[in-house]
């Protein structure tokens, strides 16, 4: 079979999205082709975002194709399926301009995941994968029916086969990129204590969270915590340097303190960059990670009360003055060290004030706190509605859009509403 794998030319003009707009590894693609390749299948990955292809540049390329199937990602990458943008505007008009060349259309992402029917409707696909898709992706490939985690018209009905799936992950191999994606790859994800120099990349040593943090939409994908063997990765990293990168960013959900990970990165010159838990790091762990070559790590604090992380599920063990403190070892040994806040009612504005100025005073970047987004399959989302139903995206958006009358700071630009989004995101 033909298969092309396309990751659209992502805008965001007028969304809520808070997530890094530049071009990133579609990771999620790159599984599936691999899976794919090895199958046998003849595919074609189209990045259309790191190439700056149109919707008419990926309709040619597929016209010249000539693909039995087409998969279209609805989020830009796995890095950012947890906050992805809740419009299908670019995606919606990607499927309309290459209806005609690019056979059956399977749609993956955040969307179809929690929201199924929904997303099967606005972009008017064959079929919808829900999960993490590669695994599923190679079963529909081999000619497969009927598969747990699909969606599908069966003739005037709409029929959802079971819940998200999930691949194994751990047998995952090292992936290889085309030269010339990593090439164009300018991008060095939440890196600040230098400017990039070469191309940079993104690295999955991990998957999903032994967590479930109140706010965080991983439930329907990426969810049970996973890690590729160590031996791994690194042979990834290497390929990556051997084309050219200095930068790695890991993209799992949390960056665990993996001393033999850790330990095979030290000497490499590889700079990169995590996001954690301050609070499941020793002191010496933080050196090593230093020593790795972390440059840049990103901590979620969420709140300054016990209260607070209570309400959020934090699971924390360690006092707020206990978290500064570690954040403090952080720095010693990582140039740049973020702690992460959300607006919380059980935490006063003045001491929230203070507290990051004293991060700041000691080199700790943190936050002013901003709402978030009740994502459709998050626990916060389903104590405000119940179980997310057709319209979930929908409630969700313009629950926030009310917020933001008092929170019109935290956004350069007022956010549209989500309908107006997807009748004329075009490119």
């Amino acid at each position: 079979m033909r298969i092309a794998l396309v990751n659209p030319h992502w805008r965001f003009e007028g969304s809520i999205y808070f997530g890094c707009r530049s071009p990133h590894l579609p990771i999620e693609l790159g599984v599936a082709r691999h899976l794919l390749d090895q199958a046998g299948h003849a595919t074609l990955l189209l990045d259309a975002h790191m190439f700056a292809l149109s919707h008419a540049d990926v309709a040619a390329e597929l016209a010249a194709f000539r693909p039995d199937m087409t998969v279209i990602t609805t989020a830009p990458t796995y890095l950012f399926w947890r906050c992805a943008p809740p419009e299908l505007g670019v995606p919606q008009d990607l499927v309309n301009v290459v209806r005609d060349v690019a056979g059956r259309i399977v749609v993956i992402g955040p969307h179809g995941s929690t929201t199924p029917r929904a997303a099967l409707r606005k972009l008017g696909a064959d079929l919808v994968v829900m999960g993490e898709s590669e695994t599923t992706l190679a079963r529909l490939a081999n000619g497969e029916r009927d598969l747990p985690g699909t969606c599908f018209r069966d003739g005037d009905s709409i029929r959802v086969l079971g819940g998200p799936q999930a691949a194994a992950f751990v047998d995952q191999p090292a992936l290889r990129w085309p030269d010339e994606m990593v090439r164009r790859h300018h991008h060095h994800h939440h890196r600040f204590e230098a400017e990039p120099v070469g191309p940079g990349a993104e690295v999955e040593a991990s998957r999903g969270c032994p967590y479930n943090c109140t706010f965080c939409a991983k439930e329907n994908f990426r969810n049970a915590y996973r890690k590729r063997p160590a031996e791994v990765v690194l042979d990834e990293v290497a390929f990556l340097q051997e084309q050219g990168v200095g930068y790695v960013y890991f993209i799992d959900e949390i960056f665990l303190p993996n001393e033999a990970l850790l330990r095979g990165l030290v000497g490499r010159g590889l700079k990169f960059g995590v996001q954690t838990r301050i609070d499941l790091w020793k002191p010496a762990m933080l050196e090593l990670l230093g020593r790795a070559g972390c440059v840049s790590v990103e901590c979620g604090v969420e709140s300054l009360t016990v209260e607070g992380r209570e309400a959020l599920a934090k699971r924390c063990k360690m006092t707020t003055d206990e978290l500064a403190e570690r954040l403090m070892e952080a720095k010693r040994h990582i140039p740049f060290v973020q702690a992460n806040l959300i607006e919380m009612a059980a935490d006063d504005d003045e001491v929230v004030a203070r507290w990051r100025e004293t991060m700041h005073a000691a080199g700790v970047w943190a936050n002013d706190p901003v709402p978030l987004f009740p994502y459709p399959g998050t626990p916060d989302y389903r104590r405000l509605w119940g179980e997310p139903d057709d319209m979930a995206w929908e409630r969700a958006h313009d629950h926030y859009l009310h917020l933001f009358d008092r929170f019109s700071d935290v956004q350069e630009e007022r956010p549209r509403r989500l309908a107006d989004l997807e009748r004329e995101t075009a490119i």
